[in-house]
Parts: structure tokens; sequence; C-alpha cells
């Protein structure tokens, strides 16, 4: 009964939060809405019997991630204003997405059965003698490498676009030249004047 009422707790905890997270205006609250959406599927993770899974989820995201999403946030010059102009235009066409969305969840949710097989496999518990750490390692370098590795690149990409998007020109700001610098002489960069005393400096 305590079980199955904190999964429940954690779970709708979690459902709340991601909308929230969409849907609140200050971005600064929807960072944090979104560590603490991490810290309740962490707890779900702890019910499943994945110890280590939920340590990575509260370590790596919540102390890494979810804090640098926070500094960028607030650091970054951004006009939400002139990102929110254009919201009305594309509506109706995010209402037709999210209306297919919506009834394919529909649909899966009415069809799907729970397997024969699948009563036994609830916890994520570890062979005999191997911890959950080990087991967890073993399963994703070898049976799940090549998977591993792409989701790697993928969020690469991800990260190399997000960098591209917000590197954007504005004027009135100096940027290095690293080029002009390298091929810059020492004798362009200083130069030595002798003064008589009681001349001054031009």
């Amino acid at each position: 009964m305590a079980h199955a009422l904190a999964f429940y707790l954690f779970s709708a905890i979690v459902v709340v939060s991601g909308l929230m997270v969409v849907t609140a205006k200050n971005p600064v609250h929807s960072v944090l809405w979104l560590i603490l959406a991490f810290f309740n599927a962490a707890g779900l993770f702890v019910l499943l019997g994945a110890e280590f899974l939920a340590m990575i989820l509260v370590v790596v995201y919540v102390g890494a991630v979810a804090v640098l999403f926070l500094f960028v946030v607030m650091m970054l010059d951004i006009d939400f204003e002139e990102l929110r102009k254009g919201f009305a235009a594309y509506l109706p066409i995010g209402l037709l997405v999210a209306g297919i969305l919506l009834i394919e969840l529909v649909l899966v949710g009415g069809a799907w059965t729970m397997a024969d097989t699948a009563e036994g496999a609830r916890r994520a518990l570890a062979p005999e003698g191997v911890s959950n750490t080990q087991a967890l390692g073993a399963l994703i370098y070898t049976d799940y490498v090549y998977v591993f590795q792409a989701a790697g690149v993928i969020l690469l990409v991800a990260m190399i676009g997000a960098i591209l998007l917000t590197h954007r020109q504005r004027a009135g700001v100096r940027k290095q030249d690293i080029t002009r610098q390298n091929m810059r002489r020492p004798q362009d960069a200083v130069a030595l004047v002798k003064r008589q005393p009681g001349q001054g400096i031009e």
C-alpha cells in the first residue's frame, strides 16, 4: 500500500512539474520546476530498485545540468517578449499537433496491457552476486553500447545547435579577433619613446 501511494505521489508531482516547465512564463521558474521533476523522477527510480540511477539523476542533472540552465537563463540577454510575438501565428498548428499526439496517447493507453512475464520484472533487480551499478554498466557497455554512443552524439549536436542559436550578432559588442592577435608583431603593440626631462608626453 505504501509503495503504491509513493508511486502515485511521485508520478503526479512529475506530471505537474513537467506541465509547469513548459507553461511557466518566467524561465527561471521553469528551471526550478524542472529540478523538482528530476527529484521526483529519482524517487521513482528508487521505488524500482535502481538506486544508482536515482543518485545519478540527482547528482548530474540536478547538481550540474539544471543549475547550468539556471545560470545560463539568468545571464543571457534574451528578449522573451520578442520570442512570444510569433506565438499566436503558430498556435493553430501547435494545437493540431497537440491534438494528434493526444489521440495517439489515448489509443496507445487503451490498447495497453501488461504481459504475463512483466509481473516479475517490476523491480530492476541485479543478478546474484552483482551490484546494481555493475549490472547497469555491463548492460549499457555491451548490449547497448552503440545506442549509448549515438545518444552522446545527439546530445553533442544539440549542444552545438543551442550555442549557435544563442550566438547572435549585436551592434556595439567588441569581440576577440584571434587571427589578428596572432599576426600582431611586438613593434606594432609596444612603442618605446625616449623623452628628455621637461618635454612631457604628446
